[in-house]
């Protein structure tokens, strides 16, 4: 068997053997909520269906760093650490859909939009908008809920007081943090000084979603399987800029990207009222009016499709987008550096290098 078929076997393995740990654990969860209540199954189908699909990407950056530091294939621990982090990025992505009032995900309803579909459907009382705001709420709270189970499984490793459970317990307090800051700069932006959006809006992605996608996994692979401190701060090293390249990726996508391949509408991060650091940059570069024509349209619920292009010009020609495309190219770069110094095995050496180059480099 050749170095790639090994790789590429072992990564099909694990991500088969998380969704087999996500659907075990569904299960068995199901047969609680059903005693409650048959009237819960919509709120597990909504989960089940959003674990079923997505990059695995955080799953597989947690096992890499498990692997990187002398943990076993097909390790127990890890898999359940990976199912975990799956139910965490599902509870993120149904809360960001109701904080951003995003109506699609992965090419279908978002869960707090089935919610008011299933309203329609029946024909229930009061505002359908709000029931399934309310209902998706619930959803991803009980899927954070579930999160908390699922990596309590795994044990004495991931106990209080542990590496693992430190970096866990951070990872989600950061999240919320930085979602917090997101929607504080959505609602104060346009009156607070231009000098320091590109900063703000670089930390905000920092902590909001840099860490949790790239470093955070990384990491809780590791110390789950032992690591020294040394090797986690060259995770740290190589996995933040990464992860910074991800979401400025994610953000260039989010107004260019094609329809088709991001499973969400055209300019929709526009729609919303993102202020990114794609969004930051054209406000710092553009002239007065451009920016003016920017801070008054961004988020706007009547955003038409000549508001979109004529965002997306500005972008363009104020020198934003190739600005960001810089910025990844740089944070990348910084990446592979600090991944060519990890004292790793090239097992796992190979298999980081090629998620990164997949995550710089997604396409539109």
């Amino acid at each position: 068997m050749t170095a790639a078929e090994q790789l590429r076997n072992e990564q099909a393995a694990f991500v088969a053997a998380v969704a087999g740990e996500l659907t075990d654990f569904l299960t068995s969860r199901q047969s609680i909520m059903s005693a409650i209540s048959p009237d819960i199954e919509p709120i597990m189908g909504s989960i089940s269906n959003l674990v079923t699909g997505g990059k695995r990407l955080r799953a597989l950056m947690c096992y890499w760093g498990w692997r990187g530091a002398g943990g076993g294939s097909g390790a127990h621990q890890v898999v359940t650490a990976g199912a975990a982090l799956e139910l965490f990025q599902a509870a993120a992505l149904i809360h960001d859909d109701i904080i951003d009032r995003s109506d699609t995900r992965r090419g279908g309803p978002s869960v707090h939009r089935r919610f008011s579909q299933l309203h329609g459907t029946h024909g229930w009382a009061l505002d359908s908008e709000r029931f399934g705001q309310a209902a998706a709420i619930l959803t991803g709270d009980l899927c954070l809920s579930f999160s908390e189970e699922a990596f309590t499984d795994i044990g004495e490793p991931a106990a209080a007081g542990t590496r693992a459970r430190l970096i866990f317990n951070l990872m989600r307090a950061e999240v919320m943090a930085g979602q917090y800051l997101d929607i504080l700069e959505e609602v104060a932006g346009p009156v607070r000084d231009r000098a320091g959006a590109v900063s703000r809006a670089q930390s905000i992605i920092r902590f909001k979603s840099a860490k949790y996608s790239t470093e955070h996994p990384l990491a809780l692979g590791g110390a789950l399987a032992g690591a020294s401190n040394e090797l986690l701060r060259g995770y740290s090293a190589f996995a933040l800029p990464l992860g910074e390249a991800f979401q400025l990726r994610d953000d260039v996508l989010g107004v260019f990207g094609d329809p088709l391949t991001t499973g969400k509408p055209a300019g929709d991060d526009l729609r919303e009222g993102k202020r990114t650091v794609l969004v930051a940059l054209a406000l710092d570069q553009a002239s007065a009016a451009e920016s003016a024509f920017i801070d008054a349209r961004l988020g706007s619920p009547d955003l038409t499709d000549e508001d979109i292009r004529e965002i997306r010009r500005i972008i363009e020609e104020s020198g934003a987008l190739q600005a960001t495309e810089v910025l990844i190219s740089e944070f990348g770069n910084a990446a592979f550096d600090a991944l060519d110094t990890l004292p790793l095995d090239d097992l796992p050496k190979t298999a980081l290098r090629k998620l990164a180059e997949a995550t710089v480099s997604r396409a539109s």
